[in-house]
């Protein structure tokens, strides 16, 4: 394979906070492409039409954080089939012959990461939370759970969005008021995809033979309610996992060659230690 001098980046807003490029790079290491970059750059959705519009052939593709998940789309000369369940873009690959394809790696990143942890099936789920990450919750919930998931949630306009993604996707969604969400935490599977803080109040509800927690954040990390799950001794999966196997996917996308999990594992755990120094 002939590899040329290639750039890909993330794009967000904000950014700065992003660890893809730790990932990216400690995989460009290991995989020996040193002619290729990988950057971050803040751009906002009013800005995202110039940035992709200006960009030359030497560029293989981007991340997307948000608010330019679904902002994307229009952009695109087509998306996968996974991206247009959830109408959420966070990949875009720029092919040879100069298309643009959009795709999301956030849901079979969340399967990668729970089948890591020996989560294949589950009968049942709880979802903490309905924005973006929430839909591509069901959407991987729509591949491992046999049965209903419930999310909690904090208003009717959520509820309403949270029901239309379970019909779409094929899922039995069950709606549940966010006051009782320490109800949640006897479910065979909880993903809680709230921002930071959020389920804090939650930590004392933990039951003492909890099954599986994947909590979608990375930083701050441990949240106080994933320390308590892991001092029962049962399973957690974190935000680190699911950035890993999604950029894994990424990076196989954007060169075409197998990437390297546990080094680019190991660059984020690195990463977050450093920051949390500092």
């Amino acid at each position: 394979m002939s590899i040329t001098r290639r750039r890909a980046a993330v794009l967000g807003s904000p950014i700065a906070h992003s660890l893809s490029p730790d990932l990216h790079r400690a995989a460009y290491a290991e995989l020996g492409l040193q002619d290729w970059s990988y950057e971050r750059f803040d751009v906002d959705e009013a800005a995202l039409p110039g940035f992709v519009e200006g960009l030359d052939p030497s560029w293989a593709g981007l991340s997307l954080t948000m608010p330019l998940k679904r902002a994307v789309i229009p952009l695109l000369d087509g998306i996968s089939d996974t991206a247009a369940s959830v109408e959420t873009v966070n990949t875009v690959v720029f092919t040879e012959d100069g298309r643009r394809l959009g795709d999301n790696t956030d849901i079979p990143g969340m399967i990668a990461a729970l089948h890591e942890r020996g989560v294949e099936k589950v009968e049942s789920a709880a979802v903490l939370g309905a924005g973006a990450t929430a839909s591509s919750a069901l959407a991987a919930l729509a591949e491992i759970c046999t049965g209903p998931v419930t999310a909690y949630v904090r208003s009717a306009a959520r509820a309403d969005e949270m029901r239309g993604w379970g019909e779409r996707l094929g899922v039995e969604v069950r709606i549940a008021d966010w006051a009782t969400a320490g109800e949640a935490l006897h479910a065979p599977l909880v993903i809680a995809t709230t921002p930071a803080g959020t389920t804090d109040a939650l930590a004392g509800s933990v039951p003492a033979a909890p099954g599986t927690l994947f909590d979608v954040l990375y930083e701050p990390w441990p949240t106080a309610l994933a320390s308590r799950w892991a001092a029962t001794g049962a399973g957690v999966v974190g935000g680190l996992d699911l950035l890993v196997h999604q950029a894994v996917l990424q990076v196989e996308q954007m060169t075409g060659l197998d990437a390297p999990l546990a080094v680019m594992r190991a660059a984020g755990e690195q990463a977050l230690a450093t920051r949390e120094r500092q």
